[in-house]
């Protein structure tokens, strides 16, 4: 089946992509929550009420389901990047559902930089754009210091250029 949808998520020049350090803290995040998936998953074969088969079928979908979201993290990660162009930035992100997003300098309010713990730890950091329409406002995750510091800079330029409220 041919994705007829593509020209429209489609830009030819001047794509960035996220750092693949991202795809690190993402799968890091996932072995900590999975600690407490573990966790979970072991109480079962101490409860004397379930039957031992129980635990092993939630064992075997806690190992299906590890392996499925450590391969989805990768995907995610490579479908996320950015562009910036004369008037705007597109965001692009997602894999069953995309999305690409168009935020016009002269709309942006706030450009916001952020790190969890995790984040900092790895070096990334991510850019958070804000606009006055909730739905247009746009993520880039993933980002190494130096170029969210640069591109923080560059988008308060250009918004300040272009009478925005920043």
């Amino acid at each position: 089946m041919a994705d007829r949808t593509k020209d429209a998520f489609t830009y030819a020049d001047g794509w960035t992509a996220v750092s693949p350090t991202l795809t690190r803290a993402r799968r890091l995040t996932l072995a900590l929550v999975y600690v407490l998936v573990i966790a979970a998953v072991a109480a079962l074969f101490w409860i004397p009420d379930v039957p031992v088969w129980v635990a092993w079928v939630a064992v075997g979908v806690a190992v299906v389901a590890f392996g499925w979201l450590w391969w989805l993290i990768g995907r995610r990660v490579r479908s996320f990047g950015y562009a910036e162009r004369g008037d705007d930035l597109l965001v692009s992100s997602g894999i069953m559902f995309r999305r690409l997003v168009i935020v016009p300098y002269g709309r942006m309010q706030l450009v916001d930089v952020k790190a969890g713990p995790i984040d900092r730890w790895l070096g990334i950091t991510t850019v958070q754009l804000h606009t006055a329409a909730a739905t247009t406002d746009a993520s880039i995750p993933g980002l190494e210091p130096d170029i969210a510091a640069g591109l923080r800079d560059r988008l308060a330029r250009r918004g300040e250029q272009r009478s925005a409220g920043l």
